[in-house]
Formats: structure tokens, C-alpha cells, sequence
């Protein structure tokens, strides 16, 4: 699964070089996929391997290539990404050319609309969509050099994580998705939130030391509270983890009770939540993506 992901990047043009190549290996999508789906179908764990690829190679190009520290860049980008999310996947309309990140974006929305649902199909575009506008937001950030507020970057960061469309297709590749109606349980909405800021908290505590050591970022979970509370960088970590616990132990005062009365398409989509928080933790722990 590993080397076919990185097969799927390098045919679409994402990974053009040794070194991007050797970044996405060293990313390991088919290992965090496969810790957070691993009793998906074959096809479906392809497909969220692909799409984290992808993330990866996103938040890469941002982050590190540079795309990201100037909106007047990015603005174009987003808008041909943006382009290719209104097709939804459709595969008798042939998407502008728009480069390897557009071609491998509607890539994975063909073949999220090939699985025939179309409520998921809407749920995975319109997530992409807040994940590519929440990038313009921390664009402006960073050519300001701001800082922004806890509940402001808490907010944000929920759709410049990525975690939502994982979500979406993780669901996809279970075998009883629940339905729209059971999706919109206000109980289950708030889970998937919790869900969601866990797996970010999450990420934000380990790649802190990578993103600390040259100019720091301020999106981050640890800048964000030493900048609102004054605290040194320890501090500022140990009230990153206590977030983090706190959240933990209400995630699990929420699913008992939707445990308590769900069937059987919540206890999956329950299970694959739990599944994303505990894959990230483990995940981080090996991976060499923030070494």
C-alpha cells in the first residue's frame, strides 16, 4: 500500500524530485491509514492513503516549499483547486488543466463518487473546500507574522488539519456508513469535533520541536498559548498536553453515551473515530515526518 501511494503521487506529478519523494516515504501515509481503517476494504484504505498523501503534500508545499507565506501565491492555487472540487468527481467533465495537485484532487474525488454516495461525496468536497479556504487564512497569518487567539486558531485548525475529509473516507471504507440522518445527531457532530481537535492537539504536540527550531510557526497549538498566557515553552507544552487530557476524558463521557443508545452504524463510525485518535498518538511515536 505504501509504495503504491507514492507510485499514485509520483504518477500525478505531486512528488517531482528525490528529495519530495524521500519526504512523502518518510510521511508514511499507508501507516497512519492503516492504524486508522484497519478493517477497511482494501479499495477504501487506497483511497484515504491517497488522500493523506495528498494532504501531505499540501501542507508540504505551505509549509516548507513556501506556497503558504504569501496569499497573493496561494489565492491562484486554492482557486483552481476550488475549480475542480465544483465538478464533484465527475467523470464525463474533463477538469481544466490545473497541474499535478488539481489532477490528483479530482483524482480522489472520482473515486470517492464512484463508491455511490452521494451524501459522503458532498460531506469529502465540502471538507476540502474549508480545508483549502482555512489555508488562506493561515497564509495572511503568517505574512503578517500574527499570532492568532486560542479560540480563533482552535477553530481554524479543525479545517487546516485535514482530519475531517479522513473522517469522510474513512466511514466510506466501513462497510455500514451511517446514514445522513444519524450524521447530523447533533451528539455525533459534537463527537466529531472533539474527535477532530484531539487528533490535531495531537499533532501539534509532537511536531513542535520541528517546527520550533529555526523560525517558529505560530500555528500551533503551543505558540498559541505561551503567546495568550505569557508562559515559557515548557509551560506552554505541559498546557498543550493538559488540553489534550481534558479533551480526551470528555471524548470519552460522549461516546458512552452514544454507545449507550446507537446502533450499529454508530458504534462503527464511533469505532473509527477512537481508531484516528489512537492512530495519530502511535503514529507520531514512529514516524519520521517530524524528526
Amino acid at each position: 500500500m505504501a509504495s503504491e501511494s507514492v507510485e499514485w503521487a509520483r504518477a500525478f506529478g505531486l512528488v517531482d524530485s528525490s528529495h519530495r519523494v524521500h519526504r512523502l516515504q518518510r510521511a508514511d501515509a499507508a501507516g497512519l491509514a492503516g492504524r486508522a481503517c484497519p478493517d477497511g476494504s482494501v479499495e477504501g484504505l487506497r483511497l484515504l492513503t491517497d488522500l493523506i498523501s495528498w494532504l501531505f503534500v499540501m501542507d508540504d508545499a505551505c509549509d516548507e516549499d513556501g506556497l503558504g507565506a504569501d496569499p497573493g501565491r496561494l489565492g491562484p492555487a486554492i482557486s483552481t483547486l476550488l475549480d475542480v472540487l465544483d465538478r464533484c468527481g465527475d467523470p464525463d467533465v474533463v477538469p481544466p488543466a490545473v497541474g499535478p495537485l488539481g489532477d490528483a484532487l479530482h483524482d480522489l474525488c472520482r473515486r470517492t463518487r464512484l463508491h455511490g454516495h452521494p451524501t459522503l461525496l458532498l460531506r469529502f468536497v465540502t471538507q476540502i473546500r474549508e480545508y483549502l479556504l482555512a489555508l488562506l487564512w493561515e497564509a495572511a497569518n503568517r505574512e503578517r507574522r500574527r499570532v492568532p487567539e486560542v479560540a480563533e486558531y482552535i477553530q481554524l485548525r479543525r479545517h487546516i488539519g485535514g482530519v475531517h475529509p479522513c473522517l469522510t473516507l474513512t466511514d466510506l471504507a466501513s462497510e455500514e456508513p451511517p446514514g445522513p440522518g444519524r450524521r447530523a445527531d447533533p451528539a455525533l457532530v459534537t463527537l466529531d469535533l472533539l474527535a477532530v481537535d484531539l487528533v490535531c492537539w495531537c499533532n501539534d504536540v509532537f511536531s513542535y520541536g520541528k517546527e520550533s527550531l529555526a523560525d517558529p510557526d505560530a500555528h500551533n497549538l503551543v505558540t498559541v498559548i505561551a503567546q495568550a498566557s505569557g508562559a515559557d515553552e515548557a509551560g506552554a507544552l505541559r498546557a498543550a498536553a493538559d488540553r489534550f487530557n481534558e479533551g480526551l476524558a470528555t471524548y470519552l463521557t460522549a461516546e458512552d453515551a452514544l454507545l449507550a443508545d446507537g446502533d450499529d452504524a454508530v458504534r462503527a463510525a464511533l469505532t473509527a473515530r477512537r481508531n484516528w485518535v489512537r492512530a495519530t498518538y502511535d503514529w507520531s511515536l514512529v514516524a519520521a515526518r517530524y524528526a
